[in-house]
């Protein structure tokens, strides 16, 4: 079987107020969604949201896990996928999609087999996995880096100089409630998502890369009043809960995928938390 995955229940902030790091880290680091030739995925109870990768040296054909008891991984779900690595393709029910580095298949609800494979299997693909609930069938639809609704944010002058990609979101593609995208931080820009925000109404999942190897990630989280904090390396994940800010600063620039799930379909449903007020 090569479709592996963990189960993490949802934390209330109160507790989360006693972690200690590795506690932290336990809870919401997804230390190691890239293994060669495996689908490594996390099933977390916030908004049944699930994150994870495949990297597939030989095919690598998507099975259903058991929290879903389901017949089929997307009996009741939808999911999103972006290449983080070289060339490959995945095939929906027959149906062949190219992805180069970067580029975004959303899958709809419904669809019964979903095959990962590399053009290369000494260089492979990386294929990073989000997935959601899902009430309707969608059609299965990719979106090219190049064809993402691109947004300009920040300054130099405030180290964070960013621009936003959507690439799963309304607009682009029609979903049930999963939205995913990239920010890509200029060179010598570090900080990501300042102002810092929450929105109770949705989870979200944020995936590092392009970060390089001997450089890190410090990824901060918490309510606004109560931050911690996980150092974080390249291709790993963190799970955000509703409550918690999801924002980040590196020793060198970086680019982050972002994907979330919810109540709330607007992106620019937030609630800001000024930098000054932060604790």
């Amino acid at each position: 079987m090569s479709t592996h995955y963990e189960t993490r229940y949802a934390s209330s902030p109160k507790a989360v107020k006693q972690y200690d790091t590795t506690q932290l880290r336990d809870e919401f680091l997804i230390e190691q969604p890239m293994k060669s030739g495996e689908i490594n995925l996390v099933y977390t109870h916030y908004d049944r949201y699930i994150a994870g990768g495949a990297v597939p040296t030989q095919p690598l054909k998507l099975e259903s896990i058991d929290p879903l008891k389901a017949e089929y991984f997307l009996e009741r779900r939808e999911m999103g996928i972006i290449n983080v690595g070289a060339a490959g393709k995945v095939v929906v029910d027959g149906e062949s999609f190219s992805l180069a580095h970067k580029d975004a298949l959303y899958i709809g609800k419904g669809a019964k087999e979903v095959v990962f494979h590399s053009e290369n299997a000494s260089d492979p693909a990386k294929f990073y996995i989000n997935s959601a609930p899902a009430h309707q069938a969608y059609p299965t639809q990719k979106t090219s880096l190049a064809e993402a609704n691109k947004i300009e944010l920040g300054s130099l002058e405030t180290a964070n100089h960013r621009t936003v990609s959507q690439m799963i979101i309304g607009g682009i593609i029609t979903t049930c409630q999963l939205q995913m995208g990239m920010t890509e931080l200029k060179k010598g820009s570090v900080w990501n998502t300042m102002p810092a925000h929450v929105h109770d109404r949705r989870m979200e999942v944020y995936f590092y890369l392009d970060l390089p190897e001997d450089q890190a990630v410090c990824h901060f989280m918490g309510q606004p009043q109560e931050t911690r904090h996980i150092w974080m390396h390249n291709h790993q994940a963190v799970i955000s809960p509703p409550w918690s800010i999801h924002s980040g600063s590196g020793t060198s620039n970086y680019t982050f995928i972002w994907g979330m799930a919810g109540e709330n379909l607007d992106y620019n449903d937030m609630d800001v938390a000024k930098i000054t007020d932060l604790k």
